[in-house]
Order: structure tokens, then sequence, then C-alpha cells
């Protein structure tokens, strides 16, 4: 069992859900986020006064997958975030110890689905 967590920009989120639909990936968790990374965002002026802005909208994904699911999901997810550019997102895939669905107190890869 995996954890994969994905932070991408805010526009490409309809496209990495209709690429992680056609990979039969349906179950996740999305989350608005503020980050910065090699961007190092920008200069905005308001009324005349220039501040700097340097957390940039993003959003978060949460996706947990059985192990024959994690090479589908991660390749979904960068086929819709792709743009070329600096701040297309990144892409952590971390070990899940243990998962129970609540309402049948199932564990494990069964909880999952």
């Amino acid at each position: 069992m995996k954890l994969i967590i994905a932070y991408i920009k805010p526009e490409k989120l309809n496209d990495v859900k209709q690429e992680l639909f056609k990979a039969e990936i349906f179950k996740m968790s999305v989350t608005n986020a503020l980050g910065c990374g090699q961007q190092k965002g920008y200069r905005e002026s308001y009324r005349g006064a220039v501040s700097e802005v340097n957390l940039l909208k993003k959003v978060r994904l949460e996706i947990a997958v059985n192990a024959e699911f994690v090479d589908s999901t991660v390749d979904a997810i960068i086929r819709g975030a792709h743009t070329g550019s600096i701040g297309d997102g990144k892409i952590f895939v971390l070990d899940l110890g243990n998962c129970i669905r609540i309402r049948t107190r199932e564990n494990g890869t069964s909880a999952i689905g």
C-alpha cells in the first residue's frame, strides 16, 4: 500500500482528474495549498506599494493505492499536470502502514478498494 501525494498547479486539476479517471483511479482527496519552490514567487504592485508574493497557490492530491496501481497513478498525474515549465509540481510516494475503512472495519489492501 502506498500514499501518493502530489502538488500541482490549480489550473491543471481537471486535466489530472481526467487522466486519473482514464487510469481507473477514482478515489482521491483534494485540498488547496500554498507553497514555493524554484519559482521563488513574484512581485505584485497594489496602489503603488510593491510586495513580494513567495507563496503560490497549489493543489494537493492525496491518493491511497495498492502496490499494483502506483505506476499507473503516477503516470496519470504526470500526463495531466505536465506543462514543461517551472512549477509543474512534485509527486511523493510514501509507504502506507495500514488503512482502515470505518464503515466495515476492513484493514489493509481491501480497505483501500
